[in-house]
C-alpha cells in the first residue's frame, strides 16, 4: 500500500495522521511489515520508478495539518488550498502539483517568522544532505525552461557550469529555498512516521529502482558516472533482451552505469544512495537485482532492445562495501529476481543470503517445474506475494484465466469462491519467511483498483482507497486471522 493510496490528505494520502492510523491498524492486528513503492517524486505519468531524483521525497506527501500545527504556514481557511478529494478512488496529479506550489509559497511566507533555532536546524539538515542543493536547483531550472529535459536546456545550464550557475542561483534564491524547505519538511514528517512505526513494531519495506531516470538531478549533476556524452546524448541505454514476456525485449531508455568510474570513486554515489534509503526504511526491495550481476547494454540510439550485449557488474564489491557501511553481516535487502534469472544472479543472491521474490500469479501455467509453484519454493529465504503493483489484482487475474486452468487449480488446491483469499492462504502456507499481499487483494478488489499496467502510460499510479480505515478493518482482521492460523503472527 503506497502512502498515496492511504485515506486522508486533501488529494492523495500524506505523511500525516492517516499514515499513523494505518500503522496503528497494522499493529493492532499483529501485521509486522508494510511495503510501499519508492517515496521519490514521480515523472509526468505519475511513476515513482522514473523520478527526477533518487534522494528526494514526493512533495504530494506533504502533510498540511502538521505544517499549520507547528506554525510553519499561516492560513485562515484550508479551503483556500482547493477542493478536497472526497470519496474518489483516484487522485489528480495536476491538482497535487498545484497544491504543492501553494504550499511552497506559504512555507516561504512563513519562513521569516521562524525562530533562529528552527532555521539553524534547517541549515544543518541541508549541509548534511548535500543532494538537496543539486535537486532544488534542477527543479527550478526545469520550471524555468517549461519542463524540458536537461539536455535541451541552454548550454551553461546543460553542462552545469558552476560559476555561471552560482550567480544564477542567487537571483533564484527564493524558488530554490522553497524546494529545499519542502524536502526538509517531508524528511521531518517521514522521520516521525518511521519512529512511530518502530514504536508500534511495524517494519517499513521501501523500494529502490536499479537505474535512475535520464532526466534526473542524479544524472545531470553526476554525468561522468553514466554512459552519456557531454551534450547529454545516451552512449548506452538499459533494458532487457527478448524473452517470453516480449519478442523485442524491453527498452528502458535510462543510461547504464559507467562502472569503471564508480569503482574509481569507491562506489561513493551508490553508497550515498543506499545510506539515504536506510535512513527512510528498515528493508529495501532492490528492483532489477540482476543488474548487480550483469546488465543488458543497448546502443543509445537503438529503438528496440533486440541487439545488445551482456556486461558484468561489480555487484559483489558494492554489496561488500555496503555491509561495511551498515556495520552488519546481514543486508536488509529483498532481491527482485523475477523473470529470466541466470546462475550468476542466483549465486550473488545466495552469497549475500538475500531473500528473493515469488509471485503466486505466475505459478499456475500447468508446468510442474514452474519455480513459482508453492511446492517448488525451496527453503525459507523468500518473500511470497500474491501479486505486485505491476500485476492484475487476484480477483481479475482469476477472471481472466481459462476454464481448464481454473479447474486444474481447483483440483490441486482448496480454492474457495473468493480467489483472492484462496491465493493469500496458499501464500501463507508456504515456508517462506515473509508473505505480503497488496491491499487490493486483502480487500478482494478487481482491476478497477489496479495501480499500474506495465507498457502503458495513462491512468496508472492514481488509485487510492475511497473508504476509511474503519470501513476496511474487518478485512484486515480476517487477513490477520489467516496469518495467525498459519503461524505467521507473533503473539
Amino acid at each position: 500500500m503506497h502512502p498515496s493510496c492511504i485515506p486522508g490528505g486533501r488529494g492523495c494520502g500524506t505523511f500525516g495522521k492517516g499514515t499513523k492510523e494505518w500503522i496503528k491498524k497494522l499493529q493492532k492486528y499483529g501485521i509486522e511489515y508494510w511495503q510501499f513503492l519508492p517515496l521519490t517524486p514521480t515523472d509526468s505519468t505519475g511513476s515513482p520508478y522514473s523520478s527526477p531524483s533518487s534522494f528526494a521525497l514526493n512533495p504530494w506527501f506533504l502533510d498540511i495539518d502538521d505544517l499549520i500545527e507547528r506554525g510553519f504556514i499561516f492560513i485562515s481557511n484550508k479551503e483556500e488550498l482547493g477542493i478536497r478529494n472526497q470519496n474518489k478512488n483516484y487522485f489528480d496529479f495536476n491538482v497535487e502539483d498545484d497544491l504543492t506550489k501553494k504550499l511552497g509559497y506559504l512555507l516561504l511566507q512563513g519562513w521569516s517568522y521562524q525562530s533562529e533555532e528552527r532555521k539553524l536546524e534547517f541549515y544543518k539538515w541541508t549541509s548534511k544532505n548535500s543532494w538537496v542543493e543539486d535537486y532544488a536547483t534542477f527543479v527550478v531550472i526545469r520550471e524555468e525552461f517549461n519542463m524540458l529535459p536537461w539536455w535541451q536546456w541552454p548550454r551553461e545550464f546543460k553542462i552545469k557550469n558552476d560559476k555561471f550557475l552560482n550567480s544564477w542561483i542567487k537571483k533564484q534564491n527564493k524558488e530554490i529555498l522553497i524546494e529545499k524547505l519542502i524536502q526538509w519538511h517531508l524528511d521531518e514528517q517521514w522521520s516521525e512516521i518511521k519512529k512511530f512505526a518502530k514504536s508500534n513494531n511495524v517494519k517499513l519495506i521501501g523500494d529502490l529502482p536499479f537505474y535512475v531516470s535520464w532526466d534526473s538531478a542524479d544524472v545531470w549533476s553526476n554525468k561522468s558516472l553514466f554512459s552519456i556524452l557531454k551534450n547529454g546524448n545516451l552512449i548506452f541505454q538499459s533494458g532487457v533482451p527478448p524473452d517470453y514476456f516480449s519478442s523485442t525485449g524491453q527498452l528502458w531508455g535510462t543510461p547504464t552505469y559507467s562502472w569503471s568510474k564508480h569503482k574509481k570513486t569507491n562506489f561513493y554515489w551508490w553508497r550515498k544512495r543506499f545510506k539515504r534509503q536506510f535512513e527512510l526504511v528498515d528493508f529495501l526491495r532492490l528492483d532489477h537485482f540482476r543488474g548487480l550481476a550483469g546488465f543488458w547494454r543497448v546502443n543509445g540510439n537503438s529503438k528496440s532492445a533486440i541487439i545488445g550485449k551482456w556486461i558484468n557488474s561489480p555487484g559483489r564489491k558494492l554489496l561488500n562495501k555496503l555491509k561495511k557501511d551498515l556495520g552488519t553481516d546481514y543486508l536488509p535487502i529483498i532481491a527482485e529476481d523475477l523473470g529470466v534469472i541466470t546462475p550468476d544472479v542466483e549465486n550473488l543472491r545466495k552469497n549475500f543470503e538475500l531473500p528473493g521474490m515469488k509471485i503466486l500469479q505466475f505459478a499456475f501455467d500447468g508446468n510442474e517445474n514452474n519455480p513459482y509453484l508453492p511446492k517448488n519454493i525451496e527453503g525459507k529465504n523468500w518473500v511470497v506475494y500474491t501479486g505486485t503493483h505491476d500485476n492484475s489484482t487476484s480477483i481479475s487475474w482469476w477472471e481472466c484465466l481459462d476454464n481448464h486452468s481454473k479447474k486444474r487449480i481447483k483440483d490441486d488446491y482448496n480454492f474457495s469462491d473468493n480467489p483472492s483469499q484462496s491465493l493469500i492462504e496458499i501464500g501463507m502456507k508456504t515456508d517462506a519467511n515473509l508473505f505480503i499481499a497488496p491491499i487490493q487483494d486483502i480487500l478482494s478488489l478487481d482491476d478497477s483498483s489496479r495501480l499500474n499496467r506495465p507498457g502503458t502510460t495513462k491512468n496508472n499510479w492514481k488509485w487510492k482507497l475511497n473508504r476509511s480505515l474503519e470501513e476496511i478493518e474487518n478485512d484486515i482482521r480476517i487477513f490477520s486471522k489467516l496469518g495467525n492460523n498459519f503461524g505467521r503472527i507473533s503473539n
